[in-house]
């Protein structure tokens, strides 16, 4: 064999090995390259209007941390897992497993942990009223929405939030009917509302608040269509300070309670004490059997909440019955 024949045959066999090698990270290159498109395009998404802007969010996301009780609430009757929740005190029976260690616990409503959010990597984060001033921070972590209710028009903005949790969760058929019950449930109290007079108190620490249309128990005046019995009030997150007197001299056909102190599991003098006096037993509300303690967490706690409004709404029109 001639010497340039030997050594063309020497370089392809070294060369052999090399070839392979290239070829073999080639096709492993292509296949992760074909296995990360595939992933991203598994990711679907859709963009939920809320009250702070809108976001492209995934849908039905694995990994969800709730910075709010009604909404943990909605989820929870419609079978939706969570990961991340806050500490909150005095949770109701149904939602006690929540406060167990079975769940990530982020901060408080008011405060959240922003590096135990981040550590959970979340895909998607919830906020809602009491902590909805955290949307701009937790928004840099994962995907937020801010599904607060706007008093203002709450029938209306507590239908787009509800729909809005029924598109990212799949749920739309099952919130869609819940939504529609509580219309037609809405129109049967509203025609029993007639004219008659309706006054909000909320009782803590032995004190009184009033409140009236387009605050935050509108939802009696404003969507039922209870007459308030002082048009004056003003619509304060706090409601207005009050006194015996006041209740008596608007003399309400309906006085509407709800115990703030038992709301949120503090020691404190219960609404019915707070009331039971000479003035307000003399009003056409206690003489006619119309004082109506409302149930404390679904009004103060977790009043956005799906099931919450159902009972707020039923509340209201066995009042009027």
């Amino acid at each position: 064999m001639r010497p340039q024949h030997l050594m063309r045959r020497l370089r392809a066999v070294l060369l052999m090995p090399a070839l392979l090698v290239l070829a073999a990270c080639g096709g492993q290159g292509a296949d992760s390259a074909d296995a990360a498109a595939g992933g991203r395009q598994a990711v679907e998404k859709v963009t939920v209007a809320h009250a702070q802007g809108s976001t492209p969010v995934p849908k039905n996301p694995q990994k969800v941390v709730v910075f709010d009780v009604g909404v943990l609430a909605t989820l929870d009757e419609l079978g939706v897992k969570v990961a991340g929740v806050p500490t909150v005190e005095n949770l109701p029976d149904h939602l006690a497993e929540y406060a167990g260690d079975g769940y990530a616990k982020v901060g408080s409503l008011f405060e959240p942990d922003y590096e135990k959010v981040n550590a959970l990597e979340p895909d998607l984060i919830i906020v809602a009223a009491r902590s909805a001033a955290a949307y701009g921070e937790l928004s840099k972590i994962a995907p937020t929405v801010d599904l607060s209710v706007d008093y203002t028009d709450f029938l209306g903005s507590f239908r787009q939030r509800m729909e809005a949790i029924g598109t990212i969760f799949g749920k739309e058929a099952e919130v869609k009917q819940r939504l529609d019950a509580i219309d037609a449930a809405v129109q049967e109290a509203k025609a029993k509302a007639d004219d008659r007079t309706g006054l909000i108190v909320l009782t803590t620490g032995g004190k009184m608040s009033a409140f009236g249309p387009g605050s935050r128990f509108g939802l009696i005046h404003d969507v039922i269509g209870v007459k308030p019995a002082d048009p004056d009030i003003k619509a304060d997150t706090h409601g207005e300070a009050i006194t015996a007197e006041f209740i008596a001299k608007a003399d309400p056909d309906i006085l509407y309670v709800i115990d703030r102190d038992s709301a949120i599991g503090e020691n404190g003098q219960a609404a019915q004490q707070v009331l039971d006096n000479a003035l307000v037993n003399g009003t056409k509300a206690a003489k006619n059997n119309k004082i109506v303690y409302l149930e404390p967490f679904t009004w103060y706690v977790a009043p956005n909440a799906l099931g919450s409004v159902e009972n707020m709404v039923k509340a209201v029109a066995d009042s009027l019955s």
